[in-house]
């Protein structure tokens, strides 16, 4: 596993739980990272991003007035958006295959369950960081190309049968939810 030198980066964390901020921002700064801004909902950290240059977003998903969901479309595809490029990491305790999908389709790079571990969240730094991909433009969607692997369960024109199958809204694992995301 390659090691990064972190310092560099500028971490914007969006969660409106102050204990879940800080936890994610010792884990940040245990592993090298100098610079985080902290808010506490999505409008709070689109203001943020205004003069805080972002390199990474960790973001929770549930918080109001402006819920990580709409955040994520917010940066993506708001007029007046600082930097519609920036990776996202969406932090939640909610892994039902729906919301991932829901969050993948949102425009989001990664996807974190909680609880969350310093070797999880440094896995999804090392992803963007390793694996960047490209942006498209597609009908609604603005945000980091959602094809990540090519699937072996390809099967032409029936290849899109595999999103509704299987699923309900039962949790999933971080592996599985890895797993979903690599389709």
């Amino acid at each position: 596993m390659s090691v990064y030198n972190l310092e560099r980066l500028n971490f914007l964390i969006v969660d409106d739980n102050k204990h879940m901020r800080a936890l994610v921002k010792s884990i940040l700064h245990a592993l090298g990272v100098k610079s985080c801004l902290e808010a506490s909902d999505g409008a709070d950290a689109f203001k943020e991003l205004r003069h805080f240059p972002a390199d990474i977003i960790i973001c929770d998903w549930n918080m109001s007035p402006l819920d990580g969901l709409d955040f994520v479309r917010l940066v993506r595809t708001g007029k007046d958006s600082p930097n519609p490029f920036v990776p996202i990491i969406m932090l939640t305790g909610h892994t039902e295959m729906n919301r991932v999908l829901e969050a993948r389709d949102s425009g989001v790079h990664e996807f974190l369950a909680k609880p969350i571990s310093a070797k999880k969240l440094y896995s999804r730094v090392r992803s963007i960081i390793e694996r960047p991909r490209e942006f498209v433009r597609a009908g609604m969607y603005f945000g980091p190309d959602r094809r990540r692997a090519a699937s072996s369960n390809y099967k032409g024109s029936e290849r899109r049968k595999q999103d509704s199958e299987g699923g309900g809204d039962g949790e999933l694992s971080q592996a599985e939810v890895e797993a979903l995301l690599s389709t």
